[in-house]
């Protein structure tokens, strides 16, 4: 698995790399210009991320802007839908705004601090790894995680 973590936050790329590094390849870049340059450069190599964790508040270009270039440019490489990235928002802003602006592009919102479990379960769910069975949701709702737009909120178009 292939995984690009996008955020100015040192110390929350580090926890998200620490928490992904086992899984896979583990990219980084600290600001949206880079995070799309990195997704720009994995396509013309014919390597694709699997999986994109992105932060919304960033220098340069936050993440909501990236969310969208990167589905375009998902476009632009003629990814079919069931091929494109898996992308989890991981951010600090808990408010129903930037989730339903990110939920139609996105596949999971977290809010920081990230919890591994909750990471582990999306993940899992998304068919990243091998589920050893059925996916067991995160512990009861602790208001951090805000879910899967087709599976946990169909009420988002």
């Amino acid at each position: 698995m292939r995984v690009l973590v996008v955020d100015d936050d040192e110390v929350s790329r580090l926890v998200l790399v620490k928490s992904l590094e086992t899984l896979g390849d583990v990219v980084t870049a600290a600001d949206g210009e880079a995070g799309l340059d990195a997704v720009r450069a994995a396509f013309e190599e014919g390597r694709p991320f699997d999986l994109l964790c992105l932060d919304i508040m960033m220098p340069k270009k936050d993440g909501q802007t990236l969310l969208k270039d990167i589905r375009a440019l998902e476009g632009e490489f003629g990814v079919p839908s069931e091929k494109e990235a898996k992308i989890i928002m991981t951010t600090a802003l808990n408010d129903p705004a930037n989730l339903v602006q990110a939920v139609p592009r996105c596949d999971a919102y977290l809010t920081k601090p990230v919890d591994r479990g909750d990471l582990m379960f999306y993940i899992r769910k998304f068919g990243l790894l091998g589920s050893g069975g059925a996916v067991k949701p995160p512990p009861a709702h602790s208001g951090k995680v805000w879910g899967q737009k087709d599976k946990d909120m169909p009420w988002v178009g």
